[in-house]
């Protein structure tokens, strides 16, 4: 969330960026909250005193005046009505300045929808084909690849067995990742090559809990959409919906040292969606399933190497996915589709030659310390100082869409899918599935 001693400074900019940004929330209810807080937080602290003071003078020996026997009651009695009112104003307080979203970097384009995202590049050319492409589901379930359908007498719908070569594709990407972004020496050459001064520090790789508290879920303001969620019925627990929850989260009310940072972290979960609203062919094979399978990126740093963090996020999502021999675009997302806790956000789309269009595949979110904030997650400065730590994630790949863009783009007439080089090698040297 945001720091009220900067809503209080900024009314109108954070009431101009909440309505760019789609939410409706009142700054001037807010402060109007906040002042009415503050007083009354004012009258119980005055009141904590005289009690303290009563306390103090009754305790001086002998049997104590009937006057101050009386007032000591009066003041208890006064206290505990403020008390509880404060307690109220306290929780109406907290529930306003969280609907308040992050205030959106200064090169967020205004749009009033995802249609006025901006592209601000494309990779590659649509791949071409002498023959009707088909769609990877189509090859998928011809190959044996994919049983959906055995999938729903198990789970239901939108669950599928993955099997086959399709398992030992999924299997050689998070390798390729995991060996990728691991090496310093390649962190290094991303870098250079975006034109970043960046630390090169590689991942640390972590297989996260798949489960998270409802504090901590709400903490890293992602437990919104709930309708979206699946909560574990009689436990304080949901599902992960994305292995960013788990490792953002998993430094709440900690402290790092500055010569820490960055901390980056690559996460593989099987994460849960509902999905809700899912209709047409988003509802065929894998691209929107209840259950899939993830590779993200995590990062915690300073203040001052924040944005050129989530720089590199975007520079490695497209050197993964040239690796991997996929034409793509970037999208710079506009102000009403970077999300509430999102300061900036990119999107990656690769070519899907089945559905002859580009289809999101990688997102990049620049939080600062919105998370943070109510994370409780600090650094301590080389000057001894604490400050807040910013936060980035980023996919690295849904290997459920990554598997797509391979099978769709690498595809032959006969349904063979041609193996990009660099999983070769964690294919036992196989170039065809």
């Amino acid at each position: 969330m945001l720091d009220i001693r900067f809503i209080r400074e900024n009314p109108e900019l954070v009431q101009q960026n909440a309505t760019n940004k789609g939410y409706k929330v009142s700054i001037s209810q807010l402060l109007s909250l906040d002042s009415s807080r503050r007083e009354l937080l004012g009258q119980v602290e005055t009141l904590r005193a005289q009690r303290n003071d009563i306390s103090s003078r009754m305790k001086g020996g002998g049997v104590p005046p009937a006057e101050l026997i009386v007032e000591g009651k009066a003041i208890k009695e006064q206290l505990m009505e403020l008390e509880a009112r404060l307690k109220q104003i306290d929780a109406d307080f907290e529930i306003m300045l969280k609907a308040v979203p992050n205030m959106a970097d200064s090169d967020v384009p205004f749009g009033a929808s995802d249609e006025e995202n901006v592209v601000v590049k494309t990779y590659g050319t649509p791949t071409e084909f002498t023959f009707a492409p088909k769609n990877h589901y189509e090859i998928a379930e011809a190959r044996g690849w994919l049983d959906k359908e055995r999938a729903a007498k198990v789970a239901g719908s939108r669950f599928a067995y993955i099997k086959g070569d399709l398992v030992l594709l999924q299997m050689a990407i998070v390798q390729f990742v995991m060996t990728t972004l691991s090496n310093e020496r390649v962190i290094k050459s991303i870098a250079d090559e975006a034109g970043l001064e960046v630390s090169v520090k590689p991942f640390t790789p972590i297989l996260p809990p798949l489960m998270i508290r409802t504090d901590l879920y709400d903490a890293m303001d992602r437990l919104e959409p709930q309708d979206d969620r699946y909560k574990i019925e009689g436990e304080d627990l949901w599902l992960q919906g994305s292995a960013e929850h788990v490792l953002g989260s998993m430094h709440a009310n900690e402290i790092f040292n500055e010569s820490e940072l960055p901390v980056r972290y690559l996460g593989y979960a099987t994460s849960f969606r509902r999905e809700a609203g899912t209709y047409g062919k988003d509802m065929e094979g894998i691209l929107r399933m209840h259950q899939f399978d993830k590779l993200e990126m995590e990062s915690f740093s300073t203040h001052e190497t924040s944005r050129d963090e989530h720089l590199l996020f975007v520079a490695i999502q497209e050197y993964l996915l040239q690796q991997l021999e996929v034409p793509y675009q970037v999208l710079q997302k506009c102000s009403v589709d970077i999300g509430k806790p999102n300061a900036r956000g990119v999107d990656m789309e690769a070519w899907l030659p089945g559905q002859n269009k580009y289809r999101e595949t990688h997102t990049a979110d620049y939080m600062t310390d919105y998370q943070s904030r109510r994370l409780n997650t600090r650094v301590r400065r080389e000057d001894g100082e604490l400050e807040l730590v910013h936060t980035n994630d980023a996919t690295a790949f849904a290997l459920g869409r990554a598997m797509i863009a391979i099978i769709e783009n690498g595809q032959d007439e006969k349904g063979n899918v041609r193996v990009p080089a660099a999983l070769v090698p964690y294919l036992g040297g196989r170039t065809v599935l």
